[in-house]
């Protein structure tokens, strides 16, 4: 099996990226790196920069009201930072669609990427299977990848601690 050269899924590691931040370019090349993800050039300040004034952005879409809010906010990310499609196949991953110019730095790319991967992740999957926690007292984001598409909470400790909370509200 061939190795994804954008590394995991770009959208849950943007999940990740949102819940915890890097705090410096070594961080963030490093969980990139973890990821899976090609560095082409070195990390520095103005890629963490990049990344960290993404984030909000994107996780707009999450809180979108509406598909066509949401759909509008994708469509803003693309135009932000996608290219035309072409073929490549640098850093030994194989043959690959780039949605990106070349000799752009770690944040510019993982912005492309997770743009193109959250929309083909909504519009493949559903318009509505990005959103916020269901637990009043997180505030996390959670893609939803489950079958049904029913995920509300970004974890199983989040929906058990809810579920007993309904639980001893009934019981009482």
């Amino acid at each position: 099996m061939q190795q994804n050269p954008y590394g995991e899924d770009p959208v849950r590691f943007m999940v990740q990226l949102a819940a915890e931040p890097p705090s410096t370019p070594e961080e963030f090349a490093e969980r990139c790196l973890a990821a899976g993800m090609a560095i082409d050039l070195p990390v520095g300040a103005s890629d963490l920069a990049e990344i960290l004034d993404f984030l909000p952005r994107w996780v707009a879409v999450a809180d979108a009201g509406t598909h066509g809010e949401r759909a509008a906010l994708v469509n803003a990310l693309l135009a932000s930072c996608a290219a035309h499609p072409r073929v490549t196949d640098h850093a030994d991953g194989g043959w690959h669609i780039h949605y990106r110019d070349d000799g752009l730095g770690l944040g510019a790319v993982v912005r492309a990427v997770v743009s193109v991967g959250t929309a083909l992740h909504l519009t493949g999957r559903g318009m509505d299977r990005l959103g916020r926690c269901a637990l009043a007292e997180c505030d996390r984001v959670y893609a939803d990848f489950t079958r049904g598409g029913r995920q509300r909470y970004c974890s199983h400790p989040c929906a058990n601690r809810d579920a007993v909370r309904r639980h001893r509200a009934r019981r009482q």
